[in-house]
């Protein structure tokens, strides 16, 4: 009997049909999004180094001259097709520009789309204000929209108000909408909205309705995922901000689950951009899905000054400390990782609290 159950587990297992090695590459957000996340950090790390002096050019410089030179050690074939402006704008990190490094035994590196913010909040990262962080978005080729360089109208919500909201709607009636999807009364809501002058009706018809409004000087991406997550205290994101941001955070937007909607503000300079980059109808409402369509995405940011969301980047005698999430669509993953960076050394003591 001994022998027979023997005999049957061999066969089953000689007769099981042998696995077969993924190709790198063939799934991006497990093969890159690990060094997706060092591109960021390094580029907190050289901002964070820049932080309340007052220079948010040479902050922004120093995070894009970052960003770009640690791209260049990721086996991949990558474009940039959200970034620092066109090409004649931007002396790296621009639209278009290639980045990437082939692997030195000659095997296939992904295509990969990429979209930019080498530092979202430059005046936070300048004044040393909350909020600061570096980011990008990752996708297999055409997986993201390369937005124009305009505003963008966006309502972002978290997932319990799916198709809540629309963009012609009143803002009372989206907030009716959202207080009932959550359960409770609009004065119990919270509206994250940029403070700018552009949005003052907005802000009147807001506080009209009875709900509360955050408003922030800058970091409006921060503020979309915020809103896509249960817990933070805050439920809508509402008003116009950078299109180009408004992709990257389609990008968290689809691997949290969350909701929302985005329609080009257009300058009528701006109508010959749009048709050469082949958007034909400036009207178009897009969602998470449109603006972020690949079936693989990254999505990673690290904090440069101490934000809601994450930590800012902290030095010690031995070395960084910097606090990051990562974000993937297809895998479903949500990571948080603090990262300790130590100086070489032989005295190099690490600390945890």
């Amino acid at each position: 009997m001994a022998a027979t159950i023997f005999w049957k587990v061999l066969m089953a297992t000689q007769t099981r049909p042998e696995g077969k090695a993924r190709s790198f590459g063939e799934n991006i957000e497990s093969d890159l999004a690990s060094r997706f996340l060092r591109v960021v950090e390094v580029a907190a790390i050289a901002s964070a180094r820049t932080m309340g002096q007052g220079e948010r050019k040479l902050s922004d410089q120093v995070a894009t001259e970052a960003m770009r030179h640690t791209m260049d050690s990721i086996p991949m074939r990558g474009t940039i097709v959200i970034g620092e402006g066109e090409r004649d704008e931007a002396p790296m990190l621009y639209i278009g520009e290639k980045v990437g490094a082939e692997f030195t035994d000659g095997r296939e590196v992904p295509d990969v789309d990429i979209a930019v913010d080498p530092l979202e909040g430059t005046n936070l990262c300048a004044t040393g204000a909350p909020g600061s962080i570096t980011v990008l978005a990752a996708s297999e080729r055409g997986g993201l929209l390369n937005a124009p360089d305009c505003y963008m109208e966006k309502i972002v919500v978290g997932p319990s108000c799916k198709n809540a909201v629309e963009l012609d709607a009143s803002v009372a009636d989206n907030l009716k909408n959202i207080a009932r999807r959550l359960e409770r009364d609009v004065e119990d809501l919270v509206v994250i909205v940029l403070d700018r002058p552009r949005h003052e009706k907005l802000i009147g018809d807001i506080r009209a309705a009875g709900a509360r409004i955050r408003l922030i000087g800058d970091g409006d991406l921060s503020a979309g995922i915020a809103a896509a997550v249960i817990g933070t205290g805050v439920h809508a994101v509402m008003g116009s901000g950078g299109a180009p941001e408004g992709v990257i955070t389609a990008a968290a937007i689809r691997c949290l689950n969350g909701y929302m909607l985005g329609r080009l503000v257009v300058a009528p300079d701006q109508e010959e951009r749009l048709a050469r980059m082949g958007i034909k109808d400036k009207n178009r409402i897009y969602e998470s899905q449109d603006l972020a369509p690949g079936k693989q995405l990254i999505f990673a940011a690290t904090g440069v000054t101490d934000g809601a969301l994450l930590k800012g980047v902290r030095f010690f005698g031995e070395g960084t400390r910097t606090s990051s999430v990562i974000l993937t669509q297809q895998t479903g993953k949500v990571r948080f990782i603090e990262s300790i960076h130590l100086e070489k050394g032989p005295d190099v003591k690490v600390r945890f609290a």
